[in-house]
């Protein structure tokens, strides 16, 4: 709706331009500022707007069209919005969709497979879903990669913590070391590995066996793989493995050696990385001959940028924010363009219960679950309030306050808002699709003003994509619903002489209602 004005007011200015909201309702729907234009032209602004509302008087998108100091106001008129009422529920999850060419690579989630996933690693996965979802949905071509961290010592300390614990089910002596996997998880782990590879493995001196490792590995990925489903995150379509991608190192070395990326000191490789923004060169070879950490990302990024992706995003723990610049340094060292990565990050989450910290997993050990929580709330409740803020602030949130059943729960208060408008259709005996038929005409403030909102869906996507910022539409939909309440709570709807008007207005709200809890990745209630 807001395209199809921009290209009405591009006929008379020759090219869209800026098109705002105006702070206060009595002003219409659109604001659109044009000193720039009247500059352009040598006009006086005012004397300019008024000249561009006299050409735009005869469109019959628009209701009315005001000039008031160097802006012209926009109002609707009841049948543009009546053609978009129609778009909406002819088309209904497709509102919105459109198509574009930009190619993205959005990498997310990527949690070292040695446990299940616990709540820090949801809000991440919650994110990357949600932006998936509404990248996709406004025609962004999103691939969705899981980077496994299956090489190194976090696998290596996976499998001698399955073989201690196998050996403590055995009966055996066991000599735990400082550092372990613990919990319940390991446990059930170990009883299986026990029936998988015999009694007599465990029994013997502790060897470093790839078998084991690689066994463990995928168990911890199926658990994984279950959690990120618990989440309704949609499947992702490539796992990549660390260690398949370090059979490339050799390779990648001697990129960065011929771009003069390396040098060697105290027995070390080092990566130029502060010739780009970092604040010290870091180190990819051990002195032991062993690549680092940093190495595995280096290579990792060789090969995303080798499949010539137009953009590439990665969402991180916001631990990790000192690596953006050594990363972004390599990616320039091998001959891409860094500028194409953009890394987003992904606080932590306090989780409290009754007012107090939430109890740490008995099954994990020393942290909190993921599917603790999707027990105690459900994967619905968790994913609203976890994107009703920016990914890069703080969240912290008492889980019990998202099962109270008021509008203080915005998760309930929005469904709400839907089952309620199910409910009187249900009552109506009506369908949403018989009210194409319907014409919208001779509209109240109060009717124009839910209508306009509801319509305004597609920009929010807009918007919340670009900025990547999820968190616009929950915020959006939370307006929506409290919109509709005040509406509904005012205004007769069945029985009234304005009922099929009303009622088209309300299945306007109740699809928009339902497409946007969608894409945050949340069904719709439809009773309550």
């Amino acid at each position: 709706m807001k395209t199809k004005v921009a290209d009405i007011l591009k006929e008379h200015l020759g090219e869209n331009p800026p098109i705002n909201k105006p702070k206060q309702k009595e002003f219409g729907h659109y604001a659109v500022p044009v000193f720039k234009y009247a500059k352009m032209n040598k006009q006086n602004p005012v004397e300019y707007a008024k000249n561009l509302c006299d050409k735009l008087n005869s469109c019959e998108e628009f209701e009315s069209v005001e000039a008031l100091s160097g802006f012209v106001n926009i109002t609707l008129s009841d049948k543009f919005l009546n053609e978009y009422a129609n778009r909406v529920i002819n088309e209904k999850k497709d509102f919105g969709k459109k198509e574009d060419n930009e190619k993205i690579l959005l990498e997310f989630v990527s949690a070292n497979p040695t446990g299940p996933l616990h709540i820090g690693h949801a809000r991440g996965a919650i994110f990357g879903d949600a932006i998936n979802r509404i990248g996709r949905h406004i025609g962004k071509k999103i691939t969705t990669e899981y980077y496994v961290n299956d090489a190194g010592r976090q696998i290596s300390l996976l499998e001698l913590s399955v073989y201690l614990s196998a050996r403590e089910i055995l009966g055996l002596d066991v000599e735990y070391p400082e550092e372990y996997y613990k919990g319940e998880y390991i446990k059930d782990l170990a009883a299986e590995a026990i029936k998988e590879f015999s009694e007599e493995l465990f029994r013997s001196e502790y060897k470093d066996n790839e078998k084991l490792k690689m066994w463990a590995k995928d168990k911890m990925l199926n658990l994984i793989k279950e959690d990120l489903n618990s989440l309704n995150v949609l499947p992702f379509d490539n796992w990549v493995s660390e260690k398949e991608l370090y059979k490339h190192w050799d390779e990648v070395r001697k990129i960065l050696e011929e771009h003069g990326a390396l040098y060697e000191k105290e027995g070390k490789i080092w990566l130029k990385s502060s010739e780009y923004k970092d604040e010290k060169d870091r180190v990819v070879v051990r002195e032991n001959g062993m690549p680092t950490y940093l190495a595995g990302d280096i290579i990792y990024h060789w090969d995303k940028f080798k499949r010539d992706f137009d953009r590439y995003i990665n969402i991180w723990g916001a631990d990790h924010h000192g690596y953006i610049a050594r990363v972004k340094a390599a990616i320039k060292f091998l001959g891409f363009d860094p500028e194409k990565l953009e890394i987003l990050l992904s606080q932590m989450v306090k989780l409290l219960k009754a007012g107090e910290p939430y109890k740490m997993s008995k099954r994990a050990g020393n942290f909190i679950l993921v599917r603790d929580v999707t027990e105690d709330v459900g994967a619905d409740a968790l994913r609203f309030v976890f994107l009703t803020k920016k990914a890069d602030t703080h969240l912290e949130f008492d889980v019990d306050d998202l099962n109270k059943q008021d509008s203080s729960n915005p998760n309930y208060y929005v469904n709400y808002a839907h089952a309620r408008i199910c409910s009187i259709f249900a009552n109506a005996n009506k369908s949403y699709d018989e009210m194409v038929d319907v014409e919208l005409k001779d509209l109240t403030a109060d009717e124009k003003d839910l209508l306009f909102l509801a319509l305004q869906l597609p920009f929010v996507l807009e918007e919340s994509f670009i900025n990547r910022e999820p968190h616009r539409l929950t915020n959006y939909l939370i307006d929506l619903a409290s919109e509709f309440h005040k509406f509904y709570n005012k205004n007769k709807v069945l029985g009234d002489e304005k009922e099929a008007v009303r009622l088209k207005i309300l299945a306007v709200v109740g699809l928009i209602i339902n497409l946007g809890l969608s894409l945050l990745g949340i069904k719709a209630k439809e009773r309550m």
